[in-house]
This record gives structure tokens, C-alpha cells and sequence, in this order.
């Protein structure tokens, strides 16, 4: 009996070498890929320029990358954009899910080019500033004043486990919220940064607002905890990180007691915590003493149109 696979034509059935040669090959471009998203993601790249890469006919070569990789994933490399608002970058210049770069129709490429070149125009102009420092320096002060004085700086609200203070409202201060809703945010990556505080309640900063504030060109100011300025500057990079410092450590122990809002049990466990959280400062891109509040809130606004 004769057995009709050995008539199959060739290509149907490679030898091994070939098996081999092509499972290198792929493996050597999903890596050429992910070099081309890290440049991304890491400011080294534009996505302009890698899309623009691969609309190029006379570098086909040098370019299968650009070509082959996913306008999904070159929109996941940019800050703050996860699968599902690239879901609906895409649906809105109406571009297929499974589209590479290289298979778009000049209509696609067209669409695609202006939202990108829109998007690096406004991210161009805003700026993120983090403000940072020991607990009781003043720094949700220095904030509300920043509020009230600089209409146009957009300040991030926060999001924390404890109960307001006398005075703070939720939705302005902070969003108050309880553990089962800080769990859920944690676990839908709504955050860009957050951390314990005191070894008691969490703070965390929803990430939403702050990056649609940024991709419209605003000035953004986080004003948060020494850990979560570590951790936004992981994530961005970019963002200019303040340590706000008190005149002295007596002042800073007389507002920390004097403010009355702790038992003094809570209040010897935070000037703990302060001492190491001053020796933090050198980690800073800029510091700033609040021995007025005024003249403080100028100094980081001031940050937002300094070289």
C-alpha cells in the first residue's frame, strides 16, 4: 500500500533544519518587536517615528519590525494607555484589533500619524510635579493654596483608607474610600502609584485623570507620600520630583503636635518616620523650604515653566 504523504510537496513537510531556522527566526523577531516597544515606552523612540519606520517602502529591511509589530502594542508602550483605551484609540481611526503596522491603508496611516502627532504636541507643553516630603512639613497646605491661587494647575486627588480629617472633603482633599475599594483599584491597575502609610492607612493616585490631564497639555501637580514619589518616578520618568522642607526640625515637631489631629503615640511614630524621610531629600530633583506658605506654592508653580 502505498502511503500518499510521501507525494505531499515539499513545503508541506520541511526538514528540521528549516523547522529550526524558522522558530529562530521568529524568536529573533518577537525580540526585535519588544526592542521596539521598550524604546518606546522609554522615551528613546517616538511612536511617531517607529510608525513612520514602517510606512517606509525604500527600508523594508531594516524596518520588519516596525512592519510586523501591532498598532495594539505600539499603543500600549506609550504612558498610560492600557489594552482598553487602546481598544478605543482604535475604534475611533477605525482600525482593526489584529492590524499591524505595516498592513494599514493610507487612510489608517493618515489617522493614526495625527493622532499621534496631536498627542506628542500637548504632552509636549504639560508637565507632571511631584510634591513630596516628612509628614506635617505642610505640604497639603502648600497644596490648597496652590488650589486657590493657580487655577490652572490641575492638582491630582488621591485616594486614601483613613477617615477625613475636620474640614476635608471627599472628592477635593481626597477620595475617601474603604479597604475593599482600594483592593479593587489595586487589582484593576487604576493606580499609578501607592503605598502604607505610618504602617496604618494606604494612599494611592488614580491614574485616569492625571493621564488624560497630560494628553491634553496641562500642568499637573501630585502632592503625595515619599514611597509613591519613588514609585511615579519609575513610571514617569519624566515628572519633575520636589521634597518640600521645613525651616527646622522644631518647627517641624511643633506643627506635628501642634496641628492635633494624633495620639501621641501617632505622633512619636510619624517624627520617626520623618527623620527617615528627611535623609531622603538628596533623591529629589528640587527642594524647597516651606517657611511661608506663599512663597513656597511660587517656588513649584514657578516649576512649571522652568527649562
Amino acid at each position: 500500500m502505498t502511503d500518499d504523504r510521501t507525494d505531499l510537496p515539499a513545503h508541506r513537510n520541511p526538514p528540521e533544519v528549516d523547522r529550526a531556522a524558522a522558530a529562530r527566526a521568529a524568536v529573533a523577531a518577537r525580540r526585535a518587536r519588544a526592542a521596539v516597544k521598550a524604546a518606546v515606552a522609554s522615551g528613546e523612540r517616538s511612536a511617531l517615528d517607529v510608525a513612520r519606520a514602517a510606512w517606509d517602502e525604500d527600508a523594508t529591511a531594516e524596518t520588519a519590525a516596525e512592519r510586523s509589530l501591532r498598532v495594539r502594542d505600539l499603543l500600549t508602550s506609550l504612558s498610560g494607555i492600557g489594552p482598553a483605551r487602546a481598544e478605543t484609540i482604535m475604534g475611533t481611526l477605525r482600525i482593526a484589533p489584529s492590524k499591524r503596522l505595516g498592513g494599514l491603508g493610507s487612510r489608517q496611516r493618515a489617522a493614526l500619524a495625527e493622532w499621534l502627532a496631536a498627542r506628542g504636541r500637548k504632552r509636549g507643553t504639560s508637565k507632571l510635579v511631584v510634591l513630596a516630603g516628612p509628614t506635617a512639613v505642610g505640604k497639603g497646605t502648600v497644596s490648597a493654596y496652590i488650589r486657590e491661587q493657580y487655577p490652572d494647575v490641575n492638582l491630582s486627588v488621591s485616594a486614601t483608607t483613613r477617615k477625613p480629617r475636620p474640614g476635608e472633603v471627599d472628592g477635593v482633599h481626597y477620595y475617601f474610600v474603604d479597604d475593599a475599594e482600594f483592593d479593587r483599584m489595586i487589582r484593576e491597575r487604576e493606580l499609578l502609584e501607592w503605598a502604607t502609610v505610618h504602617n496604618s492607612y494606604r494612599y494611592g493616585t488614580p491614574r485616569p485623570p492625571i493621564d488624560r490631564a497630560l494628553d491634553a497639555g496641562d500642568k499637573v501637580m501630585l502632592e503625595i507620600d515619599l514611597q509613591g514619589a519613588r514609585q511615579v518616578r519609575d513610571a514617569m520618568p519624566e515628572a519633575v520630583l520636589v521634597f518640600l522642607l521645613p525651616p527646622t526640625w522644631e518647627e517641624l515637631v511643633r506643627r506635628l503636635i501642634g496641628r492635633g489631629t494624633e495620639s501621641s503615640e501617632e505622633q512619636a511614630r510619624r517624627l520617626e518616620t520623618a527623620k527617615v524621610e528627611l535623609a531622603a531629600q538628596d533623591e529629589f530633583d528640587v527642594r524647597i523650604v516651606n517657611s511661608d506658605v506663599g512663597t513656597a506654592a511660587r517656588e513649584v508653580v514657578d516649576l512649571f515653566t522652568a527649562p
